[in-house]
């Protein structure tokens, strides 16, 4: 038998909880995919409040390209530096990345779509002007702020160079 769901009157539900067509295994997880967030998460804000420390100012979430739906998770808009720190599980980090039991099909399927997308990014911000700083999110702070550091103030440089 099938309900309408109170949160979506758009969505039917089975009986059992889980809805028709989803992508999760189970509706455990489910639940556990639907707490993750897409910003603000640990290490992006010990990232931030790092760069800050150091007395860099940046623009959160900033969507550069008119008309693209990608956004930077760090961008510092004079300069055109956008920092994405990107997250072992879902970018498919070759250190800490393993497929899921369940679901396994799925997950590949996505991380992989995820891959080529953060590969067209990089093109159209490079295309764009825009230097692309790419982070795992299990890589230092400290020496992630340095790379941030040196490529903003060589951008800056550079920038100041050709006026």
């Amino acid at each position: 038998m099938r309900t309408q769901s109170p949160r979506n009157a758009n969505a039917t539900v089975l009986t059992h909880g889980k809805l028709a067509g989803s992508w999760a295994s189970s509706d455990a997880a489910r639940a556990i995919m639907r707490l993750n967030r897409s910003r603000d998460t640990r290490p992006e804000l010990a990232l931030r409040r790092a760069v800050f420390a150091r007395g860099l100012r940046y623009r959160v979430a900033y969507e550069p390209l008119k008309g693209v739906r990608r956004s930077a998770d760090i961008a510092f808009t004079k300069v055109k530096v956008a920092v994405f720190l990107d997250g072992c599980f879902w970018r498919g980090c070759p250190t800490h990345y393993t497929t899921p039991k369940a679901n396994a099909e799925f997950w590949a399927k996505k991380v992989k779509g995820n891959q080529a997308r953060d590969r067209e990014t990089d093109a159209l911000f490079a295309d764009a002007g825009w230097v692309v700083i790419r982070v795992w999110e299990h890589e230092d702070v400290m020496e992630t702020v340095d790379r941030i550091i040196e490529t903003v103030t060589e951008r800056r440089a550079l920038m100041a160079n050709s006026y």
